[in-house]
């Protein structure tokens, strides 16, 4: 993919406290929120010119976001945001098949009526976010790391996050988007949570799973074939 230019960014204060941890958290946002796309090359001076920070700071985020798996090395101190292939994709969304559903099965008998209220809560409001797709999608990272959390399961819920980044990768050059379907696949995975019901909480996060991927098959036929009708 052609490289394309990075959106401007503001400078951080001279002396702002924990420098690489902002520039890590301000580039994770413009990745995330699909401000540069996959495949842009980003380069090492570069941000630390636009940031104002020294290498060091600018290099240890770059490092991190290599860690979470957001970006790749593409040469000597230039590094490129990740592209995720189709095959990766389908992958990782059959790992999280087995992961959530055992987060959940982990999770419900020890969940605490409050937590739920609050997850409950923060979907209802979504309502509000109309078509901010950066607010979903950090509340669709909540919720789907909730169950693990919730079981006191920190590697699990890491892993199911790193998942999450995958998907979310992949989705950057699509155009697919389900954004009230996902609440109310989410609503019926957290009523079957409320009832403590195990089979119904794991069979409808299946079902929400499942349709994403079902989404994204339609999405690529699509992308291949413009002129025809696969809906």
């Amino acid at each position: 993919m052609t490289a394309q230019p990075i959106p401007p960014i503001e400078p951080f204060p001279a002396r702002a406290a924990n420098l690489g941890d902002k520039a890590h958290e301000h580039l994770r946002d413009l990745i995330l929120s699909r401000q540069i796309s996959g495949g842009t090359e980003v380069s090492e001076a570069r941000l630390a010119d636009y940031l104002q920070v020294s290498r060091t700071p600018m290099r240890e985020a770059l490092v991190r976001l290599v860690g979470e798996g957001l970006l790749e090395r593409a040469a000597d101190r230039a590094y490129r945001v990740r592209s995720v292939s189709t095959r990766e994709f389908f992958e990782s969304m059959q790992l999280r098949e087995v992961l959530e559903c055992l987060a959940i099965e982990k999770a419900i008998p020890v969940l605490k009526d409050e937590d739920l209220a609050g997850l409950r809560h923060d979907l209802l409001a979504l309502g509000d976010a109309g078509e901010d797709d950066m607010q979903h999608w950090q509340f669709d990272n909540q919720f789907h790391s909730f169950f693990a959390r919730s079981a006191g399961h920190a590697m699990l819920a890491d892993t199911i996050t790193r998942m999450r980044v995958i998907a979310r990768l992949f989705r950057i050059s699509s155009s697919f988007h389900r954004k009230g379907e996902i609440d109310s696949e989410h609503l019926a995975i957290l009523e079957a949570a409320e009832r403590r019901d195990i089979a119904a909480a794991k069979a409808a996060m299946l079902s929400h799973l499942r349709n994403l991927q079902d989404d994204a098959r339609r999405a690529i036929a699509d992308d291949a074939n413009p002129g025809g009708y696969f809906r």
